[in-house]
């Protein structure tokens, strides 16, 4: 080809891509996305076994569990969990505790065999409360109990030579201060005009436990895992706006909006129970669950926990919520999760994820999009749809800035094969409901 012929053929190019609104689109690394994917569990307590928490997780795929001490569970079987499954422990206060020193003794274990994920603060102090030197706070009280125990928390595990290289993870349900002691900051900054003095230390990551559902919007609604996501004051639910924008209880002032945006941020506990009375069935529980991994870690949430991974002996009625029965059946859920975890499975990170062209032309406001990428040098697009209050379903179409060499697709409702496989093509039509689907792009 000649180079003026080259040059033409250059710009008709951009020029096409333009007129599409083709972007390129920066990709996340598929173990990053798999390593956010986490639950709640006791592992061998509260009607829980070793052995079966083993099975569970190896089963969906789940990345990590969201436990403590509370459970007594020994500190052996955590570990005996993560040799067998890679999984890691978030190791925190749960229900009122503030042993210190037994958290820590715990958290040195776990990091030297290599199964520690984080330490974090303590549980609903609103609901549970903490007695900490004495002083009992949280709940309807003072909350200076509260924040003396998160910043001793934080002091004493950033000055542990075992521990300081792992992140601390704020209490949930900060919002619920009584009095403004800045625990709706991780760093109290200058002029505050808090109860504790500038520049105390809470922790690294915020902590929600933002429900996919809420009294204050209960049932079923377009963009239910997408809003609970959302870090603004537009989340219909308990979210990162109530307990570190504007404190959902006596509104204490916390983060901008442009501050929010980037707060490093996690989720301990996230759900929805079944309810056949709303619309949610065990069927429709599992795909929300799907949504709701893709929902969070598109919207910058570094890690979350569905609570939880198999009903408890003795909170018989959490079932409903869990991914597997009390005599642990796997629910729809756990299904699904096994699904979508094999299709995105990759033997190690992508250490510099590439960039995509593409666009989904007059995207629907309830279709969403995450773009990864494997080890193997192909790209994962998830694409999920909403439309759990309106139904029925959305024609999408993907258009690609240049011809796929071979693109399969995957839905993870249906089972771990391609539902498809087409090979050099530059757009694929889909039906997008309320769930995703998985399109593998070798270029």
């Amino acid at each position: 080809m000649k180079k003026g012929l080259l040059f033409f053929s250059l710009c008709t190019i951009c020029i096409n891509l333009i007129s599409q609104n083709i972007v390129e689109v920066q990709s996340l690394s598929a173990v990053d996305f798999l390593n956010s994917m986490g639950a709640v569990s006791s592992v061998s307590r509260r009607g829980e076994t070793l052995e079966g928490s083993i099975e569970c997780i190896r089963y969906t795929g789940l990345r990590w569990l969201r436990g403590g001490y509370e459970d007594n569970a020994p500190i052996e079987d955590f570990i005996s969990l993560h040799r067998e499954t890679g999984a890691l422990v978030c190791y925190g206060l749960l229900s009122g505790n503030s042993d210190l020193d037994r958290l820590l003794n715990g958290a040195r274990q776990l990091a030297k065999a290599g199964a520690l994920l984080s330490i974090e603060g303590p549980n609903e102090p609103n609901n549970w409360g903490v007695t900490y030197q004495g002083e009992r706070g949280g709940s309807n009280g003072s909350w200076m109990a509260v924040a003396k125990l998160q910043r001793d928390l934080y002091s004493a595990v950033k000055n542990d030579p075992a521990l300081k290289h792992y992140p601390v993870w704020m209490p949930s349900e900060t919002g619920a201060q009584t009095d403004n002691t800045g625990l709706q900051f991780l760093t109290i900054p200058k002029g505050a005009n808090t109860l504790m003095p500038d520049g105390t230390e809470y922790a690294d990551y915020a902590c929600c436990h933002n429900y996919i559902c809420h009294p204050s919007w209960q049932g079923l609604h377009d963009n239910q895992t997408w809003l609970s996501s959302l870090p603004f004051k537009e989340c219909p639910v308990d979210g990162l706006y109530g307990n570190y924008g504007l404190t959902w209880r006596n509104k204490f002032a916390g983060y901008t909006d442009k501050a929010l945006e980037t707060l490093p941020r996690v989720t301990t506990e996230t759900g929805y129970a079944i309810d056949e009375k709303e619309g949610v069935t065990e069927e429709i529980q599992a795909r929300l669950y799907l949504n709701l991994y893709l929902s969070q870690f598109k919207q910058g949430w570094k890690h979350t926990a569905v609570y939880l991974l198999k009903g408890r002996a003795n909170e018989p009625d959490h079932e409903k919520f869990a991914f597997y029965t009390l005599d642990y059946k796997p629910k729809q859920a756990a299904i699904y999760m096994h699904n979508f975890t094999a299709i995105l499975a990759d033997p190690q990170p992508v250490k510099s994820p590439g960039r995509l062209a593409y666009v989904i032309p007059n995207q629907p406001s309830t279709t969403h999009d995450l773009l990864l990428q494997k080890s193997n040098g192909h790209y994962l697009l998830a694409i999920w749809g909403e439309r759990f209050g309106s139904g029925g379903t959305d024609a999408v179409t993907v258009r690609f800035g240049k011809i796929v060499k071979q693109l399969n697709l995957y839905d993870p409702t249906a089972g771990t094969m391609p539902l498809s496989k087409s090979q050099k093509i530059n757009s694929i039509e889909l039906e997008v409901s309320d769930h995703p689907v998985i399109l593998d792009i070798e270029l």
